[in-house]
């Protein structure tokens, strides 16, 4: 099996592994932000390139370094390559430009989207992207559409990553929209007169990385942070059943599909769990829902409060302030 290195870590991996997958082995440390890729999706990858790596050596056998930035997605593993991602000052700057690209033409509407604290794009704004823009001319600008009952587009928001046109190509009977014209002028539409109604569409939702696809039932209703996630179970005949329960009170807001460390669904769900069960009595609840201490939906939640109390003690043992005895301090 070949090995790559990556920042400095060596890993062993299948052949056939992309830098990516290689990258996401060894842990999130040294992982790229990925906007387009989508492991559950085939052929997805290759659009949004914020996930370009610097490959300072090619192989064992032709050490040469490539000449540009690619693509880690798109590009598999040779055997004894070296990679750079956060260790590389070229690649971070060129991320640094493809963000600036990606928000071009999207809004500065946050404060209304209701994918605010969950949004891909503001994470990836925040750790790559620069203070200000260049772009001074006209941005593109798109009405508010609805492309089925339970489905709200924003195009102004898209960024076109092509996740929500694989979804339906891939797990639905039939896809009914897809992205229209070219270059810059591409938008996501449905065929004339058309909408998404079958029983697997509200998933475009949940693997959007933007506000570009939001929840009718959801708009407007909460901030995520003022949510509690639960993960939750029923008998459902036509997917899985296992879903994520954000709750306000007893209040069933919205349900979503549960997803892993790299925000990518587990199970896709249908539209019957999704839209039509809002009462806690039609779900057995597991528990508590793992939310990374870094986003903002975890702050004040029961889940974390150990694991942060934990940080605190190690913190002031090793700064000499205290010594820690089990779950208790002691001052020197």
């Amino acid at each position: 099996m070949p090995k790559v290195t990556i920042d400095g870590i060596e890993i062993e991996v299948p052949k056939g592994t992309t830098i990516l997958q290689a990258a996401r082995m060894i842990g999130p440390e040294v992982a790229p932000p990925t906007m387009c890729y989508y492991s559950k999706l085939k052929t997805s990858g290759g659009y949004c390139r914020t996930c370009i790596v610097k490959v300072s050596k090619g192989s064992a056998q032709n050490p040469n370094p490539m000449p540009k930035p690619v693509a880690s997605c798109r590009t598999e593993v040779m055997d004894g390559m070296e990679v750079q991602n956060i260790t590389s000052p070229e690649v971070l700057e060129a991320r640094k430009g493809v963000v600036e690209f990606l928000l071009i033409n999207h809004p500065l509407d946050c404060p209304i989207c209701d994918q605010a604290g969950e949004c891909d794009l503001q994470n990836l704004g925040y750790e790559h992207g620069a203070v200000k823009t260049r772009y001074e001319f006209k941005r593109r600008e798109f009405e508010v559409i609805d492309i089925g009952k339970y489905i709200k587009l924003h195009m102004t928001r898209c960024i076109l990553c092509y996740r929500c046109v694989k979804t339906c190509e891939q797990i639905t009977d039939k896809r009914v929209h897809g992205v229209i014209h070219r270059g810059d002028v591409s938008e996501i539409s449905t065929y004339i007169e058309n909408a998404i109604e079958n029983d697997f569409s509200g998933n475009v939702i949940d693997v959007c990385p933007v506000g570009a696809l939001t929840d009718r039932t959801f708009r407007f209703k909460s901030r995520v942070w003022f949510t509690k996630p639960v993960d939750a179970h029923c008998g459902c005949n036509k997917c899985s059943g296992k879903v994520r329960l954000w709750l306000k009170g007893e209040e069933v807001l919205r349900v979503t599909a549960r997803k892993d460390q790299w925000g990518e669904v587990e199970e896709f769900i249908c539209n019957s769990c999704r839209f039509e069960k809002k009462k806690k009595s039609d779900w057995v609840i597991e528990g508590p829902s793992p939310i990374s201490h870094q986003s903002v939906i975890s702050q004040n939640h029961y889940n974390h409060l150990n694991e942060v109390k934990i940080q605190v003690l190690k913190q002031q043992k090793a700064l000499g302030f205290a010594e820690t005895k089990g779950d208790s301090v002691t001052r020197k």
